[in-house]
């Protein structure tokens, strides 16, 4: 991925010295050329094409945003509620995931939603203990965060 980044960098870069266009509209004339010239030598490089992987980050950061929004509304009606109605709660997360930059990924994004905070991770790394502030089912807030991080968390990275 990486390769192909330089790669891109330096056709933009080409593009707009040999064009003598040394302005923003050169360079990304000549990014949006790299990427069709990369789209299109693609099976005599390594790895597959990277706006691919970089689509899935973007995606990543879509979905944490959206939860980041929906934690903060939720959270904000428990606290002006008349009436303080919460269930903490310790739950336990099996994780499928297996390289320490993707745990660690996954339990970042998990304290920074609010109402969440990961505890601690197994010396296995298989499980992760996660404390929210107000849980009704522990089944459904596994199955939720194995469906909106950790999904994209794996795709991400593999």
């Amino acid at each position: 991925m990486a390769f192909q980044i330089c790669i891109n960098l330096l056709v933009a870069f080409m593009w707009m010295f040999l064009g003598e266009s040394y302005s923003i509209s050169g360079f990304v004339t000549g990014y949006i050329v790299g990427i069709v010239l990369l789209f299109l030598l693609r099976r005599f490089l390594k790895g597959p094409f990277y706006l691919r992987r970089v689509y899935k980050i973007l995606s990543l950061l879509v979905i944490f945003i959206k939860e980041l929004i929906l934690s903060n509304l939720e959270i904000t009606k428990l606290v002006y509620a008349k009436r303080l109605d919460i269930n903490p709660g310790i739950f336990t997360m099996e994780t499928e995931l297996e390289t320490d930059w993707e745990i660690t990924l996954l339990a970042i994004l998990i304290t920074l939603t609010p109402g969440t905070v990961t505890l601690a991770i197994s010396p296995d790394k298989k499980e992760m203990y996660i404390h929210a502030m107000d849980i009704i089912d522990m089944k459904d807030a596994v199955h939720s965060i194995k469906d909106s991080f950790e999904k994209h968390i794996m795709e991400v990275t593999r």
